[in-house]
């Protein structure tokens, strides 16, 4: 039983997974921090919403203005104070950090012995553990295009004005869930899952368990073609297959439009904001939308029901 927990702090106590033991606390403990701040702004938001006189004579902030503090803040000393204390703050965690932990280096590569598991440094881990549920050039090549395309669209698709300078939720909902679940919901936890979960030969290992590099895992992939009652239906031939698979990734395509529309009519406010979009902005956002939920979809595929491909075809597998 020690050695199962030995195993977990000698993950945890790495040099090159520190950053990852940080995050765990600091990603929540942030987004807690983040939605506190929304609510206490939405609070005030109805208080002055509901007594339009108050709202010409109270304060706009979530925190009022009380005797002695200074009406206008400038940049020097207030801004330029915290900047320069949180560098060194900064400097000093990075000055302990590298005296009391080693670089995580090790000894020159060798091609006769490699390692097991090799894995990515930690902000890669999460490309690296795309690889098992895609083809490389799916999950090293398009999936990261598409990252810094949706990125870089945001601002071009996103047509609420609210929100700019202040936290709020029932004003940014869709926005805010978009993101918890694009990077908290995916990024992170495939973050966690490679640097925690995936031992030798990038098996699944629990926390708790040993990595035994001897293991062996009889787990059956098959394509979707060959699952349940499907392999007495689609004929065995290549392009009964990427027929097969077209269908079923087109049903996909129009089920994901279908709840993205429906959730973006909820309600009222988010209608009104959905209206002022062109077609152009709302294809472009639901393509994105569409392509980030089919991770998670292709994740429980493979992890649940040991399905390696939904559409193969005599160029591409997906």
């Amino acid at each position: 039983m020690w050695g199962d927990w030995y195993q977990l702090w000698e993950i945890v106590s790495a040099p090159d997974n520190v950053p990852i033991v940080a995050l765990l606390f600091l990603v929540p403990f942030y987004t807690w921090y983040a939605f506190r701040q929304a609510f206490e702004t939405d609070r005030l938001i109805e208080q002055l919403e509901k007594d339009p006189q108050l709202a010409k004579t109270h304060h706009r902030k979530v925190h009022p203005w009380q005797p002695g503090w200074p009406r206008e803040v400038h940049t020097w000393p207030y801004l330029m104070r915290v900047e320069f204390l949180a560098a060194i703050i900064v400097t000093v965690i990075l000055t302990v950090w590298s005296i009391t932990l080693n670089a995580p280096l090790e000894e020159p590569a060798n091609p006769n012995l490699t390692m097991n598991p090799a894995k990515a440094p930690w902000y890669f881990l999460g490309l690296q553990e795309m690889l098992v549920y895609f083809d490389p050039w799916i999950a090293g090549v398009v999936m990261p295009t598409l990252i810094i395309i949706g990125l870089m669209v945001i601002p071009y698709i996103d047509e609420n004005p609210l929100g700019n300078g202040y936290y709020t939720y029932k004003q940014r909902r869709f926005a805010i869930w978009t993101f918890l679940v694009g990077f908290i919901g995916l990024w992170v936890i495939m973050i966690v899952i490679g640097t925690f979960i995936r031992g030798p030969g990038w098996m699944w290992f629990w926390p708790t368990q040993t990595w035994d590099h001897n293991r062996l895992v009889f787990e059956v992939n098959r394509n979707l073609h060959e699952w349940w009652i499907f392999k007495y239906i689609v004929p065995q031939n290549i392009w009964a297959w990427t027929v097969f698979g077209a269908i079923v990734v087109g049903l996909y395509f129009a089920g994901a439009a279908y709840l993205i529309h429906r959730i973006c009519m909820a309600t009222e406010f988010s209608r009104k904001i959905y209206r002022r979009m062109s077609l152009l902005q709302i294809v472009t956002m639901q393509i994105l939308l569409i392509l980030m939920l089919a991770l998670p979809i292709k994740m429980l595929l493979r992890l649940v029901f040991r399905i390696k491909y939904v559409w193969v075809t005599p160029w591409f597998n997906v």
